[in-house]
């Protein structure tokens, strides 16, 4: 308390791993401390903040080492070597780090660490500093690697039918695909195993939900762990608007076309457009690629469709130009302003769990096409838990066919079935901004949680 008469703000480092579904998330929370009063430093490699355009924040940026500070992931033999570099190297970097705040005489008191990299909880405790782990994913998906972890799940699945406390009854499609395809990315399934190897020793342990949206698991891991939840991280200004001017994340890994996608929208009718994106890093075979355009084009609605730059060359021979009265196509777009512009009626989304709180938090119906890791089961709530969207069925070869798209459209931006989804759609958008309200569940969290760190 003294701290607080002399006028100290506590000093918080938040450190993400090192890709745009991670920064953005962990940046709106450390916007969310710095509103009560925290200083907040993020922290990410030096590799990526090289790519990163910084937009209006007020969140200071600093950088550590994952030995590979000239491409980051891309530069390294393999994901194993990547991941094992980052171990080593991270920790000694950002044991520096915190001796340099000390030295300048602006200490750190807390690390708010993502749950990717359990190894800074290590170097927080060597310091004795307050650990939090921050995960990104949902409690659902981290109670699934939980189980995996402990060894209640056994791999590999022999059930057609698994039964996990919290959670629906879920099939083999509905697991992470770590899970569902084991021994797929054997690297990734030990980083998001291990992502529980020292949590016992975590003094808080952070989700980006909201309690409302996942109650009963949330309820069972708050028995274990001190867990709190404190989403949707999202700019202030589309949800309470109680962050002045909090419009973007703030750090972006991509340029967007945003005149130009505003622009089009705004000349197309209310609720006419559909919007697809498969988000920062999931690459589409030419073969599914194919499918989407023509079920896009079949489906004759409006659509804006991101395809990133490494991605266009996937597209079907002339598409853009046979289909330019209907769509635009972009690399990369403002995802929330398209998501809250009035002539959007529906999403097709890969499901990545940042999507797909962005949608149910702007009452956006949704078609689920996940592609892999917590993806499916994203999907499975989308469609069966929160019943506002469809997930698209796969062939036997894993993909979505254009009938399948086509179907899936027609039903939500025109069929009985969509009348429904948007019904619920629109109550789990209520639900969202009450949750990060002054006294929402996911403020009440972050109250307690600042309230302890100024302590």
């Amino acid at each position: 308390m003294e701290k607080q008469k002399n006028g100290y703000k506590a000093h918080c480092l938040v450190l993400s791993y090192p890709t745009q579904g991670h920064i953005n998330p962990m940046l709106q929370f450390s916007k969310r401390l710095d509103n009560k009063g925290v200083r907040v430093t993020l922290v990410t490699t030096f590799s990526i903040s090289k790519t990163i355009h910084k937009e209006a924040t007020s969140i200071a940026l600093d950088t550590i080492s994952d030995g590979y500070d000239d491409g980051g992931i891309e530069q390294a033999e393999s994901i194993q070597a990547y991941l094992d570099s980052f171990w080593r190297v991270g920790s000694q970097t950002l044991t520096q780090l915190l001796e340099k705040f000390s030295s300048s005489g602006s200490p750190v008191d807390c690390i708010v660490y993502d749950a990717f990299l359990p190894w800074a909880l290590d170097v927080a405790k060597k310091f004795g500093l307050i650990g939090a782990v921050f995960f990104t994913m949902s409690c659902a998906v981290d109670n699934i690697l939980y189980q995996v972890h402990k060894g209640a799940l056994k791999l590999p699945l022999s059930e057609s039918e698994i039964l996990l406390p919290g959670l629906p009854p879920l099939e083999r499609e509905d697991m992470p695909s770590f899970i569902s395809d084991f021994g797929s990315y054997p690297a990734f399934f030990d980083m998001v195993v291990q992502q529980f190897s020292n949590i016992d020793k975590a003094d808080w342990v952070l989700c980006n939900t909201f309690y409302e949206l996942e109650q009963e698991v949330v309820d069972w891991m708050a028995k274990i762990w001190p867990l709190r939840t404190i989403g949707p991280t999202i700019p202030s200004m589309f949800l309470d608007g109680r962050i002045k001017d909090d419009k973007v994340y703030g750090f972006s890994i991509f340029n967007p076309s945003t005149d130009a996608c505003m622009k089009w929208l705004d000349d197309r009718p209310k609720g006419s457009v559909v919007y697809v994106s498969f988000g920062s890093m999931a690459v589409l075979e030419v073969e599914q690629m194919e499918e989407l355009a023509w079920g896009l084009r079949m489906s004759n609605n409006y659509f804006l469709w991101v395809v990133r730059a490494s991605e266009e060359v996937k597209l079907p021979k002339n598409f853009m130009e046979e289909t330019a009265e209907k769509g635009l196509v972009v690399h990369w777009c403002p995802q929330l302003e398209v998501l809250t512009h009035k002539t959007v009626g529906c999403f097709v989304t890969h499901c990545g769990w940042n999507s797909t709180l962005e949608a149910l938090s702007f009452g956006v119906p949704m078609v689920a096409v996940p592609q892999w890791t917590d993806q499916s089961t994203n999907a499975k709530y989308i469609m069966d838990v929160w019943k506002m969207g469809l997930k698209a069925p796969a062939d036997e070869k894993g993909f979505v066919r254009r009938e399948a798209v086509e179907y899936c459209l027609k039903e939500i931006m025109e069929g009985e079935r969509g009348k429904e989804i948007k019904k619920n759609a629109l109550k789990w958008k209520k639900l969202a901004v009450e949750a990060v309200e002054e006294g929402g569940s996911s403020d009440i969290n972050i109250e307690e949680f600042v309230a302890k760190l100024v302590s």
